[in-house]
């Protein structure tokens, strides 16, 4: 019979809380910083953002980047991008938007063909204009805030004010520090990167009202226990949960990111990183926010246990 795999041991007693002050000031001068290099760097928005010419061809035979790039060149069409994807035929070919307006757009693609001639194929054409894509970036920021807000409100509800505020400041930390590796990093920023965010803004709220919820059923249990050690032990009892659910995503995200190809590796790159960092702000940046907030449920209800009935935690 095999043995069920054990990636932390049960009697895990670790204590997260004595590291809390310096992982929450560590946190918020890296978003401080985040949002200081957004502001200087900004961000490589893609086509979707700031407008421009997309074009998705195949090849009958390896594609020649080299005279693919001299060709669209020529063409005096502005800045482009010439970029392998998925299969050693397949290019995509992308050419920032022209002056004129949707007609010139149009006229760039057909530039592209000409040059290109009949030796391929073309598999997707898409044109965005100043204007939608002006309007992307309006509803993209609307979307994301929207989500953060819907969550507030949702752990309101479920558990007390002090909740929330953890977690509304632990998903905000995911996003800004997303936000700035990006305008470190120079990758591009589209559309499904906004997916990607609104999926960490998901993956980093299930892991921290997992946390929360033993969290508050502890709260019921031991009434005389510090709130710090009723975390720890709190984050210790989740914490093979946490590390599993962690371990399985990676696998999957690291197997898109190698063999996914070129187009979605934006997209599982800030997957990866929502991970991470995900996992890190439900330990310490929700959790935390808990003590400073002085969160107690009420002292009436559920089972009252003494402090001492459980072993704190050892360090």
């Amino acid at each position: 019979m095999f043995k069920p795999i054990r990636l932390v041991p049960d009697d895990t007693k670790y204590r997260f809380m004595r590291l809390s002050r310096p992982a929450v000031y560590g946190s918020v001068a890296a978003c401080i910083l985040s949002v200081v290099l957004f502001a200087i760097l900004g961000l490589n928005y893609g086509i979707d953002f700031k407008g421009g010419t997309l074009i998705e061809i195949r090849t009958e035979q390896k594609a020649d980047i080299g005279s693919l790039r001299d060709k669209v060149g020529a063409l005096d069409l502005g800045d482009f991008e010439i970029q392998e994807f998925g299969e050693d035929t397949d290019v995509l070919i992308k050419v920032e938007a022209q002056s004129g307006g949707e007609e010139a757009q149009q006229n760039a693609v057909r530039k592209i063909k000409d040059a290109l001639g009949e030796d391929v194929t073309y598999r997707r054409e898409e044109v965005v204009g100043p204007k939608v894509s002006g309007e992307l970036k309006q509803e993209s920021a609307i979307a994301v805030l929207m989500a953060v807000l819907a969550v507030m409100v949702y752990i309101w509800f479920r558990f007390e004010w002090q909740f929330a505020i953890g977690a509304v400041a632990s998903l905000s930390h995911d996003v800004i520090l997303t936000i700035g590796l990006f305008s470190v990093l120079g990758i591009e920023f589209n559309l499904s990167i906004i997916a990607a965010i609104l999926t960490i803004v998901g993956y980093s709220l299930n892991d921290t009202v997992v946390v929360y919820d033993r969290v508050r059923e502890n709260l019921r249990k031991y009434k005389k226990m510090s709130l710090s050690d009723l975390i720890d032990m709190s984050l210790n009892q989740m914490l093979p949960r946490t590390i599993l659910t962690s371990v399985s995503t990676l696998l999957a995200l690291g197997s898109l990111y190698i063999f996914g190809g070129e187009v979605i590796r934006g997209f599982t790159f800030a997957m990866i990183w929502g991970v991470f960092i995900g996992t890190y702000s439900s330990i310490f940046v929700a959790a935390p926010v808990l003590i400073y907030m002085g969160a107690r449920i009420d002292q009436s209800s559920g089972p009252k246990v003494e402090e001492d009935a459980v072993e704190p935690a050892a360090s």
